[in-house]
């Protein structure tokens, strides 16, 4: 790829490990924080998408791990987003997407993330109630086709509709997203990889630095839960990426 020489490649493996780490504290892989994170750095597009896949399927399943760990997960709310998702997901990773068009829409999603980051979208509710299965499969193909077109596991959406319709927890609609995040990444990876996409060798040195954010990040979320402060700066480093996309 010889994209960033060494100068450049420090700063942004600082930022990745920042990045990773906070995304993963709420039981996220974190790709539209790489993604905005490579928009800002001039990443080439055809190399952003396999990138964000690759560096999600990592931090979630580390993230999936914890929050599991402290019986926050619930299968039950989980599998109907998977069935419609993994599917979605592994067409929309299968579909060549035009480079302009791609940063519009990667540029759409990355304020609904800086939305979430920013609380937005209200606290969890008191009283839960059981999902229901025809809307959930609804929700998850929409989020898998989107996820697999753009490069992030969809966890970003998925959490705040979950609390939205007080189907469960923060803490648990972490530790579903986590999952759904991570098996989407995977079928949008493997259908972009079917398309003759092909996945840089530099994401190599991308990996371990994503994986100790996200395991430190995945630690702290599945126990405590406030960053407010980093959370603000990650929203600020999203919103000047998403201007960015907007603007070229």
């Amino acid at each position: 790829m010889g994209v960033l020489q060494l100068e450049v490649l420090v700063p942004f493996l600082l930022i990745l490990v920042v990045v990773a780490f906070l995304y993963a504290s709420v039981g996220h892989g974190g790709a539209s924080g790489y993604l905005a994170l490579m928009a800002l750095f001039t990443f080439p597009v055809l190399f952003m998408k396999p990138i964000a896949l690759v560096l999600n399927i990592f931090v979630s399943g580390v993230s999936f791990w914890f929050f599991r760990k402290h019986q926050h997960f619930k299968w039950k709310l989980f599998y109907p987003f998977a069935i419609s998702s993994i599917p979605a997901a592994f067409i929309g990773g299968y579909i060549s997407v035009n480079a302009g068009f791609y940063k519009k829409i990667l540029g759409f999603f990355l304020i609904f993330a800086i939305l979430k980051m920013l609380n937005v979208f209200g606290d969890e509710k008191e009283e839960l109630k059981e999902n229901n299965l025809v809307i959930s499969l609804l929700i998850g193909a929409c989020i898998g086709l989107f996820s697999g077109m753009i490069g992030i596991g969809g966890g970003i959406i998925l959490s705040p509709v979950i609390v939205l319709l007080a189907w469960g927890n923060m803490k648990q609609a972490a530790a579903v997203s986590a999952l759904f995040i991570f098996v989407n990444s995977i079928s949008g990876l493997i259908g972009f990889t079917i398309n003759e996409g092909i996945v840089p060798l530099e994401v190599l040195y991308f990996i371990p630095v994503a994986l100790i954010g996200g395991s430190l990040g995945a630690i702290y979320g599945s126990k405590k839960y406030s960053m407010n402060m980093l959370k603000y700066v990650l929203a600020g480093v999203l919103t000047i990426a998403a201007v960015k996309l907007f603007l070229v």
